[in-house]
């Protein structure tokens, strides 16, 4: 059976003394493409859109601190401990979307303090462009043949020959798909349901992490150390976040009120 043979550079283009990655044009374009959906919702509910160059950097500098610390410190902490001027290293690889998620809720809860918006509200509306983002990562990842799958004989299996011979899932492909669908899911929510506070992040969170806990099935493990839980170190991380998730989702449907003065 012949398979995609996947060879590409991950970097676009050398002029000497720059280097443009794919995966950095990537997560560029993320977030891009997260800042021309917060400013359709503000302008759609008459917000302020000066106000997202700030949200902006709150925003850029949480995902790189919380992915980095995350991955350093979860998925591989003996070697970052002994060697902690690596973490600085990002431009190795190694960014971990629970860490992000995390730094991201840690700076909305930072920037609602000194702005003022509604930590709900604000929860409710990044998370939706926080999907696309995160689809956009997954293709860089795919570009740098980085989070390999699994092997597999199926026919859409894809040889990274950069690393090694055998066809393996894609999965960085599958989880941009699934990302994309979240992303188109939780705009819906947000139009229908933009009067519950709380519900599409908690639907976010949810549907997200279940989906990272099901694609880990088809990945390699990422952690360098071994655990005694038969799970993956990417699924034991994931739960926590789906059951967040539930909980937002019930709360705010019991507390609609409550939770739109917090």
């Amino acid at each position: 059976m012949h398979h995609l043979i996947w060879n590409i550079d991950p970097i676009l283009f050398d002029i000497g003394f720059v280097k443009i990655r794919w995966y950095g044009l990537m997560f560029a374009m993320g977030f891009v493409g997260s800042f021309l959906t917060m400013q359709w919702m503000y302008q759609r509910e008459g917000k302020n859109v000066e106000e997202l160059d700030t949200l902006l950097w709150y925003m850029v500098i949480a995902t790189i601190l919380g992915a980095r610390l995350g991955h350093t410190l979860l998925y591989d902490p003996a070697y970052y401990l002994s060697h902690p001027l690596k973490i600085l290293a990002i431009w190795e690889g190694g960014l971990a979307s629970h860490g992000a998620t995390l730094g991201i809720i840690l700076a909305l809860y930072l920037y609602r303090r000194r702005y003022g918006d509604g930590f709900f509200w604000l929860l409710d509306r990044v998370s939706i462009p926080t999907a696309l983002a995160g689809a956009l990562i997954r293709i860089g990842n795919f570009f740098n043949s980085e989070i390999l799958g699994t092997p597999s004989e199926q026919p859409w299996a894809v040889v990274f020959s950069r690393i090694d011979p055998l066809p393996r899932h894609p999965v960085q492909l599958y989880e941009a798909a699934c990302y994309l669908a979240i992303y188109a899911i939780c705009l819906t929510i947000y139009r229908k349901h933009a009067d519950k506070p709380g519900f599409s992040f908690g639907c976010f969170l949810t549907l997200l992490f279940s989906v990272r806990f099901g694609l880990e099935y088809f990945k390699t493990e990422q952690a360098m150390y071994e655990t005694a839980w038969a799970i993956t170190t990417g699924q034991l991380l994931s739960i926590p976040f789906v059951l967040a998730g539930v909980a937002c989702i019930v709360w705010s449907l019991k507390n609609r009120k409550a939770i739109a003065a917090a």
